[in-house]
């Protein structure tokens, strides 16, 4: 049993019991989630697929925890002119285990 969900511009598979990392969630560590934006939906034997959304399933998750992605450098520089310029980015995630697809 699996569910192909939308979360933050993202599309991610599902499965009971797995643990997924999405874009940061509002919520604090312990607390249920309910993702409603499923696309896809398969059992083993039915197929679901949403048009765009499958209608009145959901999938209930908890937050197992918030935190940071490495950093990532951006280095821009152009060639015989002295520009150089360095920054990073750090992206935030929270990571949900699926409970139930349902």
């Amino acid at each position: 049993m699996y569910a192909i969900f939308k979360s933050g511009g993202k599309q991610y598979e599902a499965r009971p019991g797995h643990t997924i990392r999405l874009e940061k969630l509002p919520g604090e560590v312990g607390e249920n989630v309910v993702l409603s934006e499923v696309l896809f939906f398969s059992d083993g034997e039915k197929v679901s697929i949403g048009q765009p959304l499958v209608e009145g399933l959901s999938i209930k998750a908890k937050i197992v925890e918030h935190g940071r992605l490495p950093k990532i450098v951006i280095f821009k520089h152009k060639r015989r002119k002295d520009y150089r310029k360095k920054t990073g980015h750090r992206q935030s995630f929270t990571a949900v285990r699926v409970e139930n697809i349902g």
